[in-house]
């Protein structure tokens, strides 16, 4: 989980790093598993291992501490990380009750997104039918198969599916997940969504002229939807594979002066928007928004 502890790191700098240096170290950072990950700025070079000597004090069960050296870049969604402290990036992460084995260095996760996971999880309903894009190893999958949904997650990072694959095995959540290795954009093709929900005619095609988002073996009961930032047009792409009545769990990226005219946006593509918060900032003035949509 994200760990902002009672005297934050900066306060712990102090004494150790001088102004006006101080108030360039970090005053939080993230842990997945026993991995502390903090994005050191280039003016503390000098000071990047007393700072992970000092993250190391703070939580005694610290494997290994990474400095965070990039964005998230490129269609796996993986940032570049220094390891200062440790010799390994895997670790075990738990979360609402479930458990992850992921390598830090190769898969994407957000360790700051649990208590919404947790939210969205307590909204479903055993045998609903769920789509989840841009799956990674499984935070939103695994708690919606455990509620006795149906889960097909798509995620195209050939290491994060191996991930979530042998999370599903350890959860013991076999039966419950399709996980499909492909970029989503290729994915809502008509006739390889045909494939992917009636696998026993898998060699056959749709009749010619056949909307296959009108086929209830193609539609769900829910899409919950964690997009990566500028990805927002995935949205029409989704709503064609919700039934009536159905839920998008939609995140975004925004300024707060953006949402009123979001919402207007998302009722004139036909959906009702029942709830939105902000989920964390990401950037300055830039927050992560969720929508609870519901298909009229």
């Amino acid at each position: 989980m994200s760990f902002r502890n009672r005297v934050s790191l900066r306060d712990a700098m102090r004494g150790i790093i001088e102004e006006p240096l101080l108030q360039m170290v970090p005053k939080s950072f993230d842990y997945i598993g026993d991995v502390a990950i903090i994005s050191i700025p280039p003016e503390l070079e000098a000071y990047k291992d007393t700072i992970a000597s000092k993250l190391l004090s703070m939580r005694g069960n610290t494997r290994a501490v990474l400095n965070k050296v990039s964005k998230l870049e490129g269609e796996h969604r993986v940032a570049d990380f220094e390891l200062l402290f440790g010799e390994s990036t895997e670790t075990i992460h738990r979360e609402n009750g479930y458990i992850y084995k992921l390598d830090v260095k190769r898969v994407f996760f957000n360790p700051r997104l649990y208590s919404e996971r947790g939210r969205i999880a307590s909204k479903i309903t055993p045998g609903e039918h769920i789509i989840i894009p841009f799956a990674g190893v499984g935070p939103f999958v695994l708690p919606a198969a455990g509620k006795g949904a149906k889960v097909y997650a798509v995620e195209i990072n050939p290491d994060a599916c191996a991930c979530l694959k042998e999370n599903i095995r350890i959860n013991r959540l076999e039966g419950q997940v399709t996980v499909i290795q492909e970029d989503f954009r290729k994915l809502f093709q008509p006739e390889k969504v045909f494939q992917i929900f009636n696998p026993s005619k898998a060699s056959e095609k749709p009749e010619t002229g056949k909307n296959d988002e009108n086929n209830e073996n193609c539609t769900f009961d829910r899409a919950i939807v964690p997009i990566p930032y500028g990805m927002d047009l995935f949205l029409e792409r989704i709503l064609k594979f919700v039934r009536t009545g159905g839920y998008i769990h939609f995140y975004t990226f925004k300024a707060e002066s953006q949402i009123s005219e979001l919402i207007e946006d998302y009722k004139e593509m036909g959906l009702e928007v029942e709830f939105y918060r902000r989920t964390g900032n990401v950037a300055p003035s830039i927050s992560r928004w969720v929508f609870d949509l519901i298909k009229k």
